[in-house]
């Protein structure tokens, strides 16, 4: 029989590998008769805590956050959740962000979404079919993958990534760190220049990053998008396509006469280019056979025109055929993505454009070749074109207004980008001319004006820009020295027919560029209508040594 530690009785059954300790065995020292025992622990685990003396002041360590970043993102309150700000600056700020380190504003939860959340294949293929839409109008990759994360963050995708190159759009998404990610992949198999389209496709995506709309509207208003007709007709294409041509050898030193032939040619290029259309032929033949028209009428009329205004007319009358192929859009769009860091794409777009010279080239050339069999009074001379600056000053803001057709633009935007398009040439005319100062920068200026008012219009209409700026570069593209470059290597000039593409290259480079930085300083420096911060500039590469 053992007695028990308490001294109350026997413990039957028991050992003394059994005996349990009381509470008072449990300490480590038994304190000394007088002193009272110190109180219990509120639990039975060790603890560092201590105590902070009363008075004194200590500053919480900053925290640094979990390894991980919980699958609502990081909430912050400031500038990225500014509703007043455009949604293209809020997006492009998070979408250049990693993954891991991207804030999420706070969004109140949409009435459709069910308690599992939202439908993630259904907004993840609205969000490619948006995209889709706005890469095949032409619009930059940097915009459509601004525009693709703000509709998946709309509806509550936040862990999404957009991907966009050339003709392949995608989206991932991945629910959480333990679930399987979600990728869906969109091609892009035709491109068309539809602004009207464009600027629908704008507006539906700002009210839905405003929180206005819902999944199944948004589904509603795209399908209506899609199904609008253009809002210009193939004949009302031509006719612009002739009045930008006669209205570009103008610029060039052309009369009424040689306007009405430049027009001619243009349109006659035009029908050529559908027909090659209609009967499944790519578009490098289609320009092949839009180029030659205006060459055969410039041909024509160093054939039978008088000797001293053959050579001014024909010239004037190609140059302003050559205006209305040129592909400026396509251009400038490959060296704005090449600039924000998309260089497969920025390489696709500029290879699209190499094809599309060539084929103006081969175009050209063979009927010049042709002319030239046949003793064509064709000289590579300089067209003089800055005698009549109030006739060029029209024939400028005719050529955008033109352009603007030709791209199926909405008739409100009209008035403004022809005015854009009539400051440009005011720009370009007076630092060339009055002051002297070289071509490629006064081109680089006067671009440089024209993508910053359209950056301005976009950010006060929370609309495109393309509108306010691809039909305002119309006058400055170089028409001239393409000319004379392809005409002096189909006479055989090679050294004087590479200086002047190249001539034609670097005003096209000029154009590009001026455009992108007059958009980034009006990012950079102005404020939209009811934004009341600047929003933090959005991640660039810093690679400032080579490597």
């Amino acid at each position: 029989m053992v007695r028990d530690s308490s001294g109350n009785g026997d413990a039957e059954g028991t050992g003394p590998e059994d005996a349990q300790p009381s509470d008072e065995a449990r300490s480590a020292f038994t304190p000394p008769l007088g002193v009272p025992l110190p109180p219990e622990p509120e639990d039975d685990q060790p603890t560092s805590e201590f105590t902070i003396p009363s008075g004194l002041k200590v500053t919480q360590p900053y925290d640094m956050g979990s390894a991980f970043t919980p699958a609502e993102g990081i909430p912050v309150v400031g500038p990225l959740a500014n509703k007043g700000a455009p949604w293209q600056d809020r997006m492009r700020t998070m979408v250049r962000m990693p993954l891991a380190e991207r804030p999420a504003p706070e969004r109140a939860p949409r009435a459709e979404e069910s308690e599992s959340g939202p439908a993630v294949p259904r907004v993840i293929d609205l969000t490619l079919r948006i995209g889709e839409l706005l890469l095949a109008g032409g619009e930059g990759a940097e915009d459509v993958e601004a525009a693709m994360f703000g509709v998946a963050h709309a509806f509550g995708l936040d862990r999404s990534e957009p991907n966009v190159t050339f003709t392949l759009i995608s989206m991932t998404h991945q629910p959480s760190l333990v679930d399987d990610p979600i990728s869906v992949s969109r091609t892009v198999r035709r491109r068309g220049s539809d602004y009207t389209r464009l600027a629908a496709v704008f507006a539906l995506v700002d009210d839905i990053t405003r929180g206005d709309v819902t999944l199944e509207e948004s589904y509603r208003r795209l399908a209506e998008i899609r199904r609008n007709r253009h809002p210009w007709s193939k004949w009302a294409l031509t006719v612009a396509s002739g009045a930008l041509s006669g209205a570009a050898s103008l610029l060039v030193g052309g009369d009424a006469l040689v306007f009405v032939l430049a027009a001619l040619g243009a349109m006659l290029g035009d029908r050529l280019a559908w027909i090659c259309a209609g009967r499944g032929l790519p578009e490098f033949y289609q320009f092949v056979a839009a180029a030659m028209a205006p060459a055969a009428i410039g041909v024509t009329v160093a054939l039978f025109a008088p000797k001293d205004d053959s050579i001014t007319m024909s010239a004037a009358v190609i140059t302003g055929g050559l205006f209305a192929l040129i592909p400026g859009r396509a251009l400038v769009a490959a060296v704005q993505d090449g600039l924000t860091g998309y260089y497969i794409t920025a390489a696709a777009r500029l290879l699209e454009v190499v094809y599309l010279i060539v084929g103006i080239v081969c175009g050209v050339v063979l009927i010049l070749y042709i002319g030239s069999e046949l003793e064509a009074n064709l000289t590579p001379d300089v067209v003089e074109r800055h005698s009549r600056p109030t006739i060029q000053l029209f024939a400028a803001m005719l050529l955008t207004a033109a352009f603007c057709v030709l791209l199926q633009q909405s008739r409100g935007t009209f008035v403004l980008a022809t005015l854009n398009g009539g400051v440009a040439w005011l720009v370009f005319a007076s630092l060339s001319d009055t002051v002297g100062a070289p071509a490629v920068a006064s081109t680089a200026v006067a671009a440089g004006l024209v993508g910053l008012f359209g950056q301005l219009m976009s950010r006060y209409q929370f609309a495109s820009s393309l509108p306010y700026i691809t039909a305002a570069i119309g006058p400055l593209l170089p028409g001239s020295a393409t000319y004379f470059g392809l005409l002096n290597i189909a006479q055989g000039s090679l050294d004087k027919g590479i200086e002047q593409i190249a001539k034609a290259v670097a005003l096209a480079l000029a154009i590009a560029i001026g455009v992108n930085l007059g958009g980034e300083l009006a990012r950079l420096f102005m404020k939209a209508p009811g934004q009341e911060t600047k929003l933090p500039g959005r991640r660039a590469a810093k690679r400032t040594r080579g490597f």
